[in-house]
C-alpha cells in the first residue's frame, strides 16, 4: 500500500479482533485477565506483548498507534491525552535538572508557559533564541544543551524556520530536534525527510475529524542515535534504538498518567480515514481566503505562509504540501476586530484549530491572556489581531459571511 488514505483504511491490527470487526472496537475497561500467574508476570515485565492495565496500554489505543506508525513509517509512536501532554512527555524524557533546552518564544501560549515557567521550576535552563537566525541558534549550544525545540509553523505568528538546517546544527552537537507539527501534521509535512527526530502534535486537530476528541502524539522517526544521550544510557541497554520511547512510555507517561481514552482513540482512528479529504479542502480554502482578503481595505497584515508576498513563502513551499489552514489578519483597531467577530454568523468564535468548522479567535486575549502587553508586542500579538482557522465549508459561504461582518 502506497497511498495515505489506503493505509489509514487498511492498516492491520497487531491482534485480529475476536469477532472479525472491520474497525477495532472500543475496549472500555481497566484490567485484563491472564490464564496463569507466570504469564501475568511475563507480560508485566514486557516479555510478552499483552495488555495489563489500560492506564499503560489498551487494545483500542494500541490500534490507533499502529495506524500512525503505518502512516508515518516511524520507529514508534506514543499516544497521550493531549497535545500538551505530548510536548511535556517528549521534553521530560530528554532532560533533567541542570540541563538546557534551546527554543523560541514564538510558541503557542501554553507551550510557551511550559518553557518559561514549568521547566525552570524543575531546574532546567531554557535558552530562548530567534530560530530564524541560525548563527544565534549555533551560539546558544554548549555542553548542557539536550534538546532543540520549535513549531514547524509558529502559532499564531506563522513563522517558518529552515528545519533541515536546524536539524543539521542540532545533530552536530549530538542533540535531537523535537518539533511540534500540529500546524503541519504528516501528509502535509514529512518530518523525517527534513531531519526532525521526534515529532509531537495535537491529534485533537486535523486527525480527530472535526474536534471530536482531545489527544496527542509523540513520534520517534528513528533518525537519532539515542546512544548520544547520556540520560538514556540505562534505557538503551534495555531497549536499544527504542530507548527514547521506552523512557517516554515506561517512566514519564506512566508517571504523569496522561492517558488517551479508548473512546478518543477510536474517534481519532476514524478521523484518519478522512484526514486527507479534510486537509485538502481546508488548506485550499485557507489559501483562497488569504488571497481574497489581502486587498480588503478594512483589514491589514493578512498573513499566510503560502502567499507569494510572505517572507516565508520560499521555505514553506519547499517544506510543506500546504501551509496549514490557519491565517491571521488585523482589523484597524481592537474595537473593529471585536465588532467583526461578533458580526460573524457562520464562522464560530472558538479556540480550537483545524476543526471542520471555521473558527476565529483573538490571540491577544485568548491564547496569551496572562502575558504582559510588552511581551505580547514582542511576540507580534496586537489587540486587533485575529486568527482564523479555516474549515471545510463551501468557500463562497465563508466569503459572504466575512463580507457581511465587515459592513459598517
Amino acid at each position: 500500500m502506497k497511498g495515505f488514505t489506503t493505509k489509514a483504511l487498511h492498516a492491520k491490527p497487531r491482534v485480529k479482533d475476536a469477532h472479525g470487526a472491520l474497525r477495532m472496537p472500543i475496549y472500555e475497561n481497566a484490567a485484563y485477565e491472564f490464564d496463569s500467574s507466570e504469564e501475568f508476570g511475563e507480560v508485566s515485565l514486557g516479555k510478552i506483548p499483552k495488555h495489563v492495565y489500560s492506564r499503560s496500554s489498551n487494545p483500542t489505543v494500541e490500534d490507533f498507534e499502529l495506524h500512525i506508525k503505518s502512516l508515518t513509517n516511524a520507529l514508534g509512536v506514543l499516544t497521550l491525552g493531549s497535545g500538551m501532554a505530548a510536548v511535556t512527555t517528549a521534553i521530560l524524557s530528554l532532560v533533567k535538572a541542570g540541563d538546557s533546552v534551546i527554543t523560541t518564544k514564538y510558541l503557542f501560549g501554553h507551550t510557551l508557559s511550559f518553557f518559561q515557567n514549568t521547566l525552570p521550576n524543575m531546574g532546567v535552563n531554557v535558552k530562548f533564541v530567534n530560530v530564524l537566525d541560525e548563527e544565534e541558534v549555533k551560539a546558544a549550544f554548549d555542553e548542557s544543551v539536550r534538546v532543540l525545540f520549535l513549531e514547524t509553523i509558529s502559532n499564531p505568528q506563522l513563522q517558518v524556520a529552515n528545519l533541515k538546517n536546524l536539524s543539521d546544527i542540532a545533530h552536530s552537537h549530538n542533540v535531537p530536534l523535537v518539533a511540534d507539527t500540529t500546524m503541519t501534521p504528516f501528509y502535509i509535512f514529512d518530518a523525517k525527510e527534513f531531519g526532525v527526530d521526534v515529532e509531537v502534535l495535537s491529534s485533537t486537530k486535523f486527525i480527530s475529524g472535526g474536534g471530536t476528541s482531545v489527544g496527542g502524539l509523540v513520534i520517534d522517526h528513528g533518525i537519532f542515535d539515542w546512544r548520544r544521550v547520556k540520560l538514556l544510557d540505562g534505557y538503551y541497554k534495555k531497549a536499544g534504538h527504542f530507548a527514547f520511547l521506552y523512557k517516554a512510555r515506561k517512566e514519564i507517561f506512566q508517571g504523569l498518567g496522561a492517558v488517551l481514552s479508548p473512546d478518543s482513540a477510536y474517534l481519532q482512528t476514524l478521523g484518519l480515514e478522512t484526514m486527507v479529504l479534510r486537509i485538502d479542502r481546508a488548506c485550499q480554502n485557507a489559501l483562497e481566503l488569504a488571497s481574497w482578503l489581502k486587498d480588503n481595505k478594512k483589514i491589514r497584515n493578512v498573513n499566510y505562509p503560502f502567499l507569494p508576498e510572505s517572507p516565508f513563502y520560499d521555505i514553506a513551499t519547499k517544506q510543506f504540501r500546504y501551509a496549514g489552514s490557519i491565517l491571521t489578519f488585523e482589523a484597524l483597531s481592537k474595537e473593529a476586530a471585536y465588532k467583526f467577530m461578533d458580526n460573524l454568523q457562520i464562522i464560530r468564535r472558538a479556540t480550537n484549530l483545524h476543526d471542520n468548522k471555521t473558527l476565529i479567535v483573538s490571540p491577544y486575549y485568548v491564547i496569551y491572556p496572562f502575558n504582559s502587553h510588552e511581551e505580547k508586542t514582542t511576540l507580534e500579538i496586537s489587540p486587533a489581531l485575529m486568527r482564523l482557522s479555516v474549515g471545510i465549508e463551501d468557500i463562497e459561504d465563508l466569503k459572504e459571511d466575512i463580507e457581511q461582518a465587515l459592513r459598517d
